[in-house]
C-alpha cells in the first residue's frame, strides 16, 4: 500500500444498533471498546440554549460557585437578570444584565461543555436538587428554579469575549447565519484532510467524531481526500449532510443518523448509525477501517468511500496557513431569527416598525407603544415559525437510549444531571421491560453496562434458576 496505510478495525469495535451495542470478537465473545472519547456535541448544545431560553432567560437569579473555581463570575452576574442565551457550535454564551442597562454593561458567560458537562434545571414543584458536587462550577437559584452548571471551561467577562470567541468559530450548520459559500473558499483552499477540518471548530462549528464518521459516510467521501481536492459538488454533499444529521439530532436529542426507510431496506429497522464503532458496512458488508486523524479514530468504509489520491500520496495535516477569518457579523441573532423564536416581543421598536413596513401595515398611530406594536405584529405576522420546532424532551432521549442499550458514556445528554439521567434511564426498564436488554445482531442478549455484567455475575437465587429453567424449556 505504499506509504499510506490503514490501521485495521479491531474486535473492540462495537455494533450500534436501535436494541445492540454488541459485536463478537474472534473467540466468539462479546467484546466492548474501554477507550470511547465523547465529546457534547452541537446538537446537544442547541437543545440546551432552546430549552433556557424557556425555563431560565428573562428571570433573575441569585448565583454562587458552589466548588469555587468561577467565584468572580458568579459575583459578576449575581442579582441579574438572565437576558439571553445563544448556541454556536459547542460554545453557550449567556448574557445577563440589569434592566434598562446598555448592552455594553451586559455580563457575558462562555461555556464549553467538554466531556461530560451538563446544565440541569430543576423544577422545584417536581424534583429537588442534588447537593452540590465538586464539579458544580456555578448555581442559579430564583423562586421555584435551581440550574447547575458543570463544564470544562466556564469564563466570564463583557460583550468582548463573546465577540473574541465568536469570531475564531466556523460555520454552524444549526444556525441560520451560517455561510456554507464563505466555508466552501476555506475548505477549498486546505491542505488538510477533510477528517481533520471537520473536526476543526474554525472550519465546521458543532460537529464532532461520530457526525464526521457519519456524515462523510454518507456523502461517499473519503475522509483523508485533501480539502483543496475536493469539487465543490462534493462539498456540498458534505454540507448537506451536516445539516441534515445535527438537525435530526437536535429534533431528536439523539445522534440517529440513519434514514428510516433505508434501515428497513436493509432488514436492520432499528440500526441508529451507520459506520461509527461497527465493524461492517451495513451497505456493501464490507470491513470498516479505523485510524487516527490527529489523536481520534476515524473510521471509513473504503468500497463506499473510495480513496481517490495516489495510493502513494500522504495527506498532511499541518497548521492552516493564510486563514481568512470568516464573517460572523458578530450578531447574537438575526430579528428573523428572534421574530421566529420568541416573537415580536424580542424586537426593537424600530425592528418591528420595519417588520410591519415589510408586511405591508399601516401604524393607527405614530406614539403606539412597545407594548402595542408587539400585538399589532403578532397578530399580523403569518410566517410559520421555522425555528419553533417540537424537540424530544432530554428525559424521553435518555429512554431513548436506554431502550436501545446504548450506555450513558457513548452519548452525553447536557440538558440533565447525572441524577436525573439516571431516573428517565431507569423508568425506561419499568415502563418497557422488553428493551431492558440490548439483542445482538444474531438474536442472543447481552447487556452492555457494567452494572449488568455485575448482576449477572451474582448467584442467582432459588426463584431466578426456576425460572431460567422455565425459560429454557420454552425454548
Amino acid at each position: 500500500m505504499g506509504r499510506w496505510s490503514i490501521v485495521r478495525c479491531s474486535s473492540s469495535i462495537l455494533l450500534t444498533f436501535y436494541s445492540a451495542i454488541v459485536v463478537n470478537s474472534p473467540s466468539g465473545t462479546a467484546a466492548f471498546s474501554r477507550q470511547q472519547i465523547r465529546m457534547v456535541e452541537g446538537h446537544s448544545v442547541h437543545r440546551v440554549a432552546s430549552l433556557h431560553r424557556q425555563r431560565l432567560v428573562g428571570k433573575k437569579f441569585k448565583a454562587f460557585s458552589p466548588n469555587g473555581r468561577f467565584t468572580d463570575g458568579a459575583n459578576a452576574i449575581n442579582g441579574k437578570t438572565f437576558t439571553n442565551i445563544e448556541a454556536v457550535g459547542k460554545n453557550l454564551f449567556a448574557f445577563f444584565g440589569e434592566k434598562g442597562a446598555g448592552k455594553e454593561d451586559e455580563t457575558v458567560v462562555h461555556v464549553h461543555f467538554g466531556m461530560s458537562g451538563a446544565w440541569a434545571v430543576y423544577n422545584l414543584k417536581d424534583e429537588s436538587p442534588p447537593e452540590p458536587t465538586k464539579t458544580n462550577r456555578l448555581r442559579l437559584e430564583c423562586p421555584g428554579i435551581v440550574a447547575d452548571l458543570s463544564a470544562m471551561t466556564v469564563q466570564h467577562g463583557g460583550l468582548e469575549l463573546y465577540h473574541e470567541k465568536r469570531k475564531k468559530l466556523g460555520e454552524d450548520p444549526l444556525r441560520s447565519d451560517a455561510d456554507p459559500e464563505a466555508l466552501w473558499n476555506k475548505v477549498n483552499r486546505s491542505k488538510k484532510s477533510i477528517g481533520a477540518i471537520i473536526m476543526d471548530q474554525s472550519f465546521f462549528a458543532g460537529p464532532g467524531n461520530i457526525y464526521r464518521a457519519e456524515l462523510l459516510f454518507k456523502a461517499g467521501i473519503h475522509p483523508d481526500r485533501c480539502g483543496s481536492d475536493l469539487k465543490k459538488k462534493e462539498f456540498d454533499r458534505i454540507w448537506y449532510h451536516t445539516v441534515e444529521l445535527l438537525k435530526r439530532g437536535y429534533e431528536t436529542g439523539s445522534i440517529l443518523t440513519v434514514d428510516p426507510k433505508e434501515a428497513l431496506s436493509l432488514g436492520k429497522p432499528k440500526l441508529r448509525r451507520y459506520i461509527y464503532n461497527s465493524s461492517k458496512c451495513p451497505r456493501c458488508n464490507s470491513p470498516i477501517k479505523t485510524w487516527q486523524i490527529a489523536n481520534r479514530t476515524c473510521y471509513a468504509c473504503l468500497k463506499c468511500q473510495p480513496f481517490n489520491r495516489a495510493k502513494d500520496t500522504v495527506v498532511v495535516t499541518p497548521s492552516p496557513k493564510d486563514h481568512v477569518p470568516f464573517n460572523s457579523h458578530c450578531a447574537r441573532e438575526s430579528a428573523e431569527s428572534r421574530l421566529a423564536d420568541s416573537g415580536a416581543s424580542r424586537l426593537s421598536v424600530k425592528e418591528i416598525k420595519l417588520e410591519l413596513a415589510r408586511l405591508g401595515v399601516d401604524l393607527p398611530s405614530e406614539k403606539l407603544k412597545k407594548a402595542e406594536l408587539v400585538k399589532l405584529l403578532d397578530r399580523n405576522n403569518k410566517s410559520p415559525p421555522q425555528q419553533h420546532v417540537m424537540l424530544v424532551s432530554p428525559e424521553e432521549a435518555a429512554r431513548e437510549k436506554a431502550r436501545s442499550g446504548e450506555s450513558m458514556a457513548v452519548e452525553h445528554i447536557a440538558e440533565l444531571g447525572p441524577t436525573q439521567a439516571r431516573k428517565a434511564r431507569s423508568s425506561s426498564v419499568l415502563l418497557f421491560p422488553d428493551d431492558a436488554e440490548a439483542q445482538s445482531v444474531d438474536g442472543t442478549h447481552k447487556q452492555s453496562s457494567k452494572r449488568s455484567t455485575a448482576e449477572q455475575k451474582r448467584k442467582p437465587t432459588r426463584k431466578s434458576k426456576q425460572s431460567k429453567i422455565s425459560s429454557s424449556k420454552n425454548d
